[in-house]
């Protein structure tokens, strides 16, 4: 096969980027009378397009320009180019074969036009074969089109001609998470999302979809359903923004701590925007992992509590205690006043549960009446299992508000309080995440 220089070929190879037109601001613009002294002064009055009568019609704001350049690519994005074989001779031109290939650094992707083509391609004097190709980037780095053409020459000669464009695909987010853990069930996520591009663009969606074993509750909407931001979600370069979501394990998972410590895995953020022309980009994150699970040897949780109670008053809530280790317990539970300084209420407990074995609970109910006004803390509640003769000491059971004898108002009522044996520590990360491509 023959190659020559493109000047001598029959055939013209043109390749073109296909993208949106830009937005050029434009400045508020004096325009003034012929007539005017500093018209008659001006040797230039109108020199560019958008002077003169036009600028009045148009006045200060925005017009579309054509691009001037190659421009940027930003990975999520679709690439599209217009690819146009024209014959530029005065003879037909036979066998003619386009191939177009995109090249990374790890990849070579097919994007052939008319290599499939049963019957052969013949182009006539001045005729033209065009078509367009499109592609979503799904990788980082240098890009290189590779378009190439093959055809026979009158003489009989198999030629080819071709001809490389090379890019580079950008990064355009930065997407940092953080998780909390609350109680030992909840895992709250914050994902920060900032626009590394050079030009604004509208947050479309962003939403996390959970893995099959967790749930999510979305806490970006008030409670009448409006978003928490403004309802473009426009991020200008630079600038950020933060989702929350709650995410708790499924109910028949959440009471077996032998698998939710294996459950490191909760979901993937899936994140779709559009420029300010509409171009849309969409790019999904890596498998976010929380912390390894650390399960305690035991949880205490708070079935019901009223909020408020009045002073002198018996103050009764129900606690269920779960045996989250992997030995049977036996626990005897205490509550002293006398354990406690300044105790603010006054009521004890002194009773043995039955034995628990890995995962079972039991339910028991706990009375104080309280002394003081203002909010006091229920503390200090003694477990001790006396099969190992271990102490778990729970240094804030409940929090009650006492009021006056006088007051009336409706209480209402917390239910499903989670807590540990000793004082939970938020765990956090934060930390960059991989984008890819969905």
């Amino acid at each position: 096969m023959d190659t020559v220089e493109p000047d001598a070929h029959l055939l013209a190879l043109k390749v073109m980027r296909l993208m949106r037109p830009t937005l050029v601001e434009l400045g508020p613009v004096v325009s003034c009378e012929h007539k005017d002294l500093v018209q008659r002064f001006s040797s230039k009055p109108y020199g560019d397009v958008f002077s003169g009568s036009i600028s009045e019609t148009l006045s200060a704001g925005q017009v579309l320009l054509l691009p001037q350049s190659f421009g940027n690519i930003y990975l999520g994005e679709t690439f599209s180019s217009y690819i146009c074989v024209h014959n530029c001779s005065s003879q037909s031109v036979e066998c003619i074969n386009v191939k177009t290939d995109l090249q990374s650094n790890t990849t070579r992707i097919n994007l052939s036009l008319h290599e499939n083509s049963k019957s052969p391609i013949t182009l006539a004097p001045g005729g033209t074969i065009d078509d367009v190709i499109r592609y979503e980037v799904k990788e980082i780095g240098t890009h290189i089109l590779v378009c190439e053409v093959n055809y026979m020459s009158p003489a009989g000669y198999a030629q080819s001609l071709r001809k490389f464009f090379k890019f580079q695909v950008l990064k355009p987010l930065d997407v940092k998470t953080k998780f909390y853990n609350a109680e030992i069930e909840e895992i709250y996520l914050e994902a920060q999302i900032q626009n590394v591009t050079t030009s604004p663009f509208c947050l479309e969606k962003v939403e996390l979809d959970s893995s099959e074993d967790y749930i999510v509750t979305p806490l970006n909407t008030l409670p009448n359903g409006e978003s928490v931001f403004n309802t473009k979600n426009m991020l200008q370069p630079n600038n950020s923004c933060q989702f929350l979501y709650c995410i708790k394990p499924k109910p028949h998972i959440a009471t077996d701590t032998h698998v939710l410590r294996q459950l490191s895995n909760v979901g993937k953020l899936d994140i779709v925007w559009r420029s300010n022309l509409g171009e849309k980009g969409r790019l999904q994150t890596s498998q976010l992992q929380r912390l390894p699970y650390e399960c305690k040897d035991l949880r205490l949780e708070i079935l019901n509590a009223t909020n408020t109670v009045k002073i002198g008053t018996i103050f009764t809530f129900n606690c269920r205690v779960t045996n989250t280790s992997e030995q049977t317990m036996k626990l005897h539970v205490r509550l002293d006043t006398k354990l406690s300084p300044e105790c603010q209420y006054t009521g004890c407990a002194d009773f043995m549960l039955d034995k628990l074995n890995t995962g079972e609970n039991a339910e028991f109910p706990l009375s104080v009446s309280p002394s003081k006004l203002g909010l006091i803390k229920i503390c200090n509640l003694l477990l001790i299992d006396t099969e190992k003769n271990e102490h778990y000491t729970i240094e804030k059971v409940v929090e009650v508000f006492v009021v006056d004898a006088d007051y009336n108002k409706d209480h209402k009522i917390f239910q499903n309080r989670l807590i540990r044996y000793e004082n939970p520590t938020d765990l956090i990360i934060q930390s960059p995440v991989q984008l890819q491509v969905v």
